[in-house]
């Protein structure tokens, strides 16, 4: 029996430099769970000229072909993110019989399909635990835990960044480009924030969630994705006052033959367990037919709890390679042949109730105006606010509806937002409801 589980990584950055000294911090547990060491062999990095002495034992290159094409070495760890090269090298280790791992979400996002074939065609595996989540086992949850559900739901807050903005408006009422400008300074977002404020990043990590869920092969292109941007403090103010707070959520719903997939900011019951995720923690809560509600939550990036994701599926592989049962749990879950083409419901037919600001003159007639408009394309509202602003000064004017159609909220905005009395597009925020409600 193999006594060393041998790991070439690839990116010495944050998340490598959190494997590295995950591997090495807990090299005898590892040992004693796993019979076997778990040895960091070779790292490859263009920008490192030198590892840290504590690495003494670990060759250092530059070139990612050192590590593909070492038969010494059983499982590739891919850090680098981003598509290409990474995209390029996952699969020659692949081609070259070697187990990968890797937490590079827009990558599986947008090429999954192509990777996990490969693999199951060189009976090789692929783990990508933190690709999702950071620390918190999301992935082995959904791929072993709830395997006897049908999974009817997931929901969740899958940014730190983006929910770290969020809770900074709301606990101190400060404005959008404020916080994020704190949060690139505290390293909390990058210098280009893009694909976490927009909702990028969210929508890879609900790819990949639903992939395993449904057994669908489901990309990022399936996914309406609308980001934070656009939030105001008078947005989460008025939140505040009906009831609700605002996060950005990953919300797909699995209605048999079609499943919802969207990520947008969403009006969240303050009693609401995912009202009450803040910083920059993450949360996923899934719904399945046998276990009902479940919440997973911790820190979802960081370079220790990150590289605890990644060690934590070297060590999977590295079982299986020990007792001959690669391929024992598959990627997706659901066997290959299983899995199938996703039809997606449109955006259009989506029902749930909205939060509606207008902004517009203030002069009379101007609010029964707007309610006709929304009577006219059967939207119902529920509550009506009107604060008053100083003289001359438009005013926003903040309606909740009941149950309505995104198709008839579309028509509605457009031809009130076209009102010569309107003065900006009217801010529209959809409301977190459960399936029965």
């Amino acid at each position: 029996m193999m006594k060393e589980i041998r790991v070439g990584l690839i990116g010495f950055g944050t998340v490598g430099k959190g494997l590295a000294a995950t591997l090495l911090q807990q090299k005898d547990r590892l040992r004693q769970r796993v019979g076997a060491a778990v040895t960091l062999k070779r790292v490859a990095d263009i920008h490192v000229k030198s590892l840290p002495e504590e690495y003494c034992g670990v060759t250092l290159s530059q070139d990612a072909g050192d590590i593909l094409t070492d038969p010494e070495i059983d499982i590739v760890v891919e850090l680098i993110g981003g598509i290409e090269p990474a995209k390029s090298f996952i699969l020659a280790a692949i081609a070259g019989g070697k187990h990968v791992v890797s937490a590079n979400k827009a990558l599986f996002a947008n090429h999954g399909r192509e990777i996990f074939a490969a693999a199951v065609k060189n009976n090789v595996e692929i783990g990508f635990e933190a690709s999702v989540g950071g620390g918190i086992p999301v992935i082995k949850s959904l791929k072993e835990g709830l395997v006897a559900n049908r999974i009817e739901a997931i929901s969740g807050i899958l940014n730190g960044t983006a929910n770290y903005i969020l809770t900074q408006m709301t606990d101190h009422g400060s404005l959008f480009a404020e916080v994020l400008k704190d949060a690139q300074a505290k390293g909390f977002a990058e210098a280009d924030p893009t694909y976490d404020i927009e909702g990028i990043d969210t929508a890879h990590k609900l790819a990949i969630l639903m992939s395993i869920a449904y057994g669908l092969h489901v990309q990022i292109g399936d996914i309406t994705t609308e980001g934070i941007s656009t939030i105001e403090p008078i947005d989460i103010d008025f939140a505040r006052e009906f009831g609700y707070r605002i996060k950005l959520l990953a919300i797909s719903r699995n209605h048999g033959d079609h499943v919802e997939a969207r990520v947008h900011p969403t009006m969240v019951p303050e009693d609401h367990m995912l009202a009450n995720i803040n910083g920059a923690f993450n949360a996923i809560e899934f719904t399945g037919d046998t276990v009902g509600d479940i919440l997973l939550y911790g820190q979802g990036a960081g370079m220790m709890p990150t590289g605890s994701a990644v060690a934590a599926d070297v060590v999977d592989i590295g079982r299986n390679i020990l007792s001959g049962s690669v391929n024992r749990v598959p990627a997706l879950s659901f066997l290959p042949e299983f899995i199938g083409e996703p039809r997606i419901t449109p955006m259009s037919s989506l029902t749930c109730p909205y939060y509606f600001r207008v902004t517009a003159l203030d002069k009379p007639g101007v609010l029964s105006r707007i309610s006709g408009i929304f009577g006219q394309h059967n939207i119902s509202i529920k509550s009506v606010i009107q604060k008053s602003r100083h003289a001359d000064e438009p005013v926003h004017i903040v309606l909740m509806s009941h149950q309505a159609s995104e198709a008839d909220v579309i028509k509605a905005l457009a031809e009130i937002d076209g009102l010569e009395i309107c003065t900006a597009p009217t801010m529209k925020i959809r409301i977190l409801v459960d399936e029965q409600d």
